[in-house]
């Protein structure tokens, strides 16, 4: 017991700062709750996260890291569809580089050293939510935004603003 208490400790420490929220969409509303620390520092207990939640709905993650990126996590029969806000995050945070590998994008360190940020995966992961492609793309690239900003436009675009800032208010973020 005190060394599964410890390793969850652990985790709890090597997670970044940020937020990681569950959206889910049933019966035409909207409802966000918390993910827990882990799911910004493993791509893994993100998906099962989500994978956990009951729902007939949609379901799909948002995940604020060091509001220096955010990820789009949403998990299908078929494969979890994923979007990276920044694909030189990979360079510095373990969670940027498993999403990578799982997009089976080749990461070659010296490029994306010398890359300016950039999005790779799914821009289109939302499209049947109300959230089309050309929209996340305007999103994308706005880079005078933080990411926490960023993922504030998403809830707008797609109605769902108010869940997640009461989710946020009870992060204290």
């Amino acid at each position: 017991m005190g060394a599964q208490r410890t390793q969850a400790q652990q985790k709890a420490v090597d997670a970044p700062d940020g937020f990681g929220v569950a959206v889910v969409r049933e019966d035409g509303t909207w409802r966000c709750t918390a993910l827990s620390p882990a799911a910004l520092a493993s791509l893994t207990a993100a998906e099962q996260e989500l994978c956990q939640l009951r729902s007939a709905g949609a379901v799909f993650g948002l995940l604020d890291i060091d509001d220096e990126f955010f990820v789009i996590v949403r998990p299908a029969p078929s494969g979890t569809r994923l979007l990276l806000s920044d694909a030189t995050a990979a360079l510095d945070y373990d969670i940027a580089a498993e999403v990578l590998d799982k997009l089976d994008y080749d990461i070659d360190e010296e490029d994306l050293d010398d890359a300016d940020p950039f999005e790779e995966g799914d821009v289109g992961l939302l499209s049947d939510l109300g959230l089309p492609p050309a929209v996340l793309s305007i999103i994308l690239d706005e880079s005078d935004l933080y990411a926490d900003e960023q993922i504030g436009r998403i809830a707008r675009e797609m109605g769902f603003a108010d869940e997640l800032s009461a989710v946020l208010d009870r992060l204290d973020r």
